[in-house]
């Protein structure tokens, strides 16, 4: 995705709920591929071993699961010449098995800003992730704090 403008932490809105374009085609080969490297536990890896366990079939794993979303805000919120990292998150939760043939997507609300006192050419922000399946079922949540680049470095200096 292509942003026509970048997006500075002074274009982040407190309090608002960003609805992020976007879908992730899940496939049952990526969730094995992905289970073989980072989490080979058998019901994200065997059909068979996953229809004896409590998921009854196939799940992605959860750091998949937050992988996938990632990549979403990756592409349709976050802005390389603005996003500046993240800092961690304060809560994560899997919600609901994520399946082969699953489309997720995703919605940021951004719960809090302010400006950085060491460092003022920076901001950070406080956000609560939600990722939905193609039922609009939650399937993870998590709440993260990324610092964004200001379009006025606290400097005096304005980029725009």
């Amino acid at each position: 995705m292509v942003r026509s403008m970048p997006r500075y932490f002074e274009d982040i809105e407190a309090g608002r709920t960003y609805d992020i374009e976007g879908e992730y085609d899940v496939t049952a080969e990526e969730i094995k591929d992905f289970a073989e490297r980072y989490d080979p536990q058998p019901f994200h890896l065997d059909e068979d071993a996953a229809a004896e366990s409590m998921f009854g079939s196939l799940a992605a794993s959860g750091w998949h699961t937050a992988s996938m979303c990632m990549r979403l805000l990756v592409e349709g919120f976050l802005d390389p010449e603005s996003s500046m990292g993240g800092e961690g998150i304060d809560e994560l939760r899997w919600l609901r098995p994520v399946r082969p043939g699953d489309t997720l997507r995703i919605e940021l609300e951004v719960l809090d800003k302010r400006v950085s006192e060491s460092r003022p050419e920076m901001g950070h922000v406080r956000t609560e992730l939600v990722g939905y399946n193609q039922a609009d079922e939650a399937v993870i949540e998590w709440t993260a704090r990324t610092m964004h680049r200001r379009r006025d470095r606290g400097d005096g200096s304005d980029t725009a």
